[in-house]
């Protein structure tokens, strides 16, 4: 097999496809997390009644765990924080409520199929991951060179694609510039 700068190109291109995809789709829902946020989406909701102690002081593991045994989920932690109790269980289950209140909201949350998953691609800090993303990297930068040296004639890099890459360098120079 010759290798030239169209083969490179190609071959590397056919090797990121998937990864290409997954941080494509994974970095646009990233963008609008505050509209969908699959890594964290409700499946299950419920009201439950919860009668806690008056002095917030008794509002402790033990008591929650024995007062939770019905809720179909086991007790993981907890924590108070302005006037609100919430109670995180092993399942993904999140119960939220007022101190002063006895009903509060059971939620069950799991991460959207796929989608979700790409999510902890774009997120994750294993190291081994890291490495391969920096290399991901590395080998974007040559997919990105290689094909702007792709021979193309009337169309080619230094007629006309040239022009199309100095635009595509203005908007994140421009954000960079007054959105720093």
């Amino acid at each position: 097999m010759k290798v030239t700068n169209r083969s490179l190109h190609r071959d590397f291109a056919y090797f990121y496809v998937g990864l290409i995809i997954a941080f494509s789709f994974s970095g646009i829902i990233l963008n609008h997390r505050q509209d969908w946020y699959p890594m964290n989406y409700t499946f299950d909701s419920k009201e439950v009644t919860l009668q806690l102690p008056e002095n917030q002081k008794d509002i402790t593991k033990e008591f929650l765990i024995a007062n939770t045994k019905g809720l179909d989920a086991e007790y993981d932690s907890h924590r108070i924080r302005n006037g609100a109790l919430r109670v995180y269980f092993k399942d993904n289950g999140i119960l939220d409520m007022q101190l002063t209140e006895t009903k509060g909201t059971l939620e069950f949350k799991r991460k959207v199929p796929i989608i979700g998953h790409t999510m902890y691609l774009h997120k994750t800090t294993n190291k081994f991951w890291i490495w391969y993303s920096d290399i991901f990297g590395a080998a974007m930068l040559l997919i990105a060179i290689t094909g702007i040296l792709i021979p193309a004639g009337k169309n080619g890099f230094s007629k006309r694609g040239w022009k199309l890459a100095a635009l595509g360098l203005i908007f994140p120079l421009l954000f960079l510039i007054f959105f720093p």
